[in-house]
């Protein structure tokens, strides 16, 4: 039997096929070739007690690709929360994210929270700082439920991991995208009582058969000290086209003189505010290099 790995505590490991949760442990093997099943994980199972729904974990199917923050596997794509409004949105932080997925090769789905908070000005301001980076960016309020099924569409058939900083709405989100989940748990809720006061764990929800989610704790600060100056700016794709406006290949646009992304900015063909972020940024990868 195959299923996908939901929850993982303490050495049991939650296993949903799609109609049932199997409480299952990891074989020896596992550990003789020192590798830990990680929630997401594809895996088969051998079901010793079909009424307790109880099993054990064979094999771990080839991953897509996993994250150390959260230490999950076999992401499609990202779901990063912001509000719009109250908190006012940390441009810096969303941006920090952007490129923590873009290294994974993890596209992103941007959603703004509190559209009823904030006016028009400042809904298509914020639209076009990442539309001109090729974005996909999604306008909701939890409160009244809109735009809660255009994220439900751009989440079917994939496995998301959903992030954001507290107090933006993020679990208001979470759970209007899950209202609707028949989910057969059996004793999920006694057997995982364990676990119940702890945030560490990561949970995979599955919204249907093959749509599942999996929310991470608010984030505060990522450093990007792993990022060499020189490399930051091909984490901004809307830097590209302009790119060949530089006169030197080797461009930080940053002081150089004629150079293509900096008189872009001028004619407003880039977001000024994502440029902003890239110099601070900069400035922060080329002082990890000193040190």
């Amino acid at each position: 039997m195959q299923g996908k790995i939901i929850k993982g505590i303490a050495g049991f490991y939650y296993v949903h096929n799609g109609e049932h949760i199997y409480e299952c442990k990891a074989k020896g093997v596992f550990r003789k070739d020192n590798m830990k099943p990680l929630v997401g994980d594809d895996c088969s199972i051998e079901v010793i007690d079909e009424e307790k729904k109880l099993g054990n974990i064979c094999e771990i199917l080839e991953r897509k690709n996993s994250l150390i923050r959260p230490n999950v596997a076999n992401v499609d794509q990202a779901l990063v929360i912001f509000a719009l409004v109250k908190p006012e949105p940390n441009f810096n932080l969303l941006d920090r994210f952007l490129i923590l997925m873009k290294q994974n090769d993890i596209p992103c789905i941007i959603a703004f929270n509190k559209m009823d908070l904030a006016d028009d000005e400042t809904i298509e301001r914020t639209r076009q700082i990442y539309s001109k980076a090729g974005l996909s960016v999604i306008f909701t309020c939890a409160k009244s439920g809109e735009g809660i099924e255009d994220i439900k569409q751009a989440l079917k058939g994939k496995t998301t991991t959903v992030a954001g900083p507290s107090g933006v709405g993020k679990s208001t989100i979470i759970n209007l995208l899950q209202s609707n989940t028949r989910m057969e748990t059996g004793d999920i809720s006694a057997k995982i009582d364990r676990g119940k006061h702890t945030t560490r764990h990561s949970e995979l929800i599955a919204l249907d058969d093959d749509s599942y989610i999996f929310d991470t704790p608010g984030f505060s600060s990522l450093s990007l000290f792993d990022i060499g100056p020189e490399e930051l700016a091909g984490f901004y794709p809307e830097f590209e086209p302009y790119e060949n406006g530089c006169r030197f290949d080797n461009c930080m646009h940053k002081n150089e003189p004629v150079c293509g992304i900096k008189q872009a900015v001028d004619d407003g063909l880039i977001s000024r505010v994502r440029y902003e972020n890239y110099l601070l940024l900069l400035t922060e990868c080329e002082n990890a290099r000193r040190w």
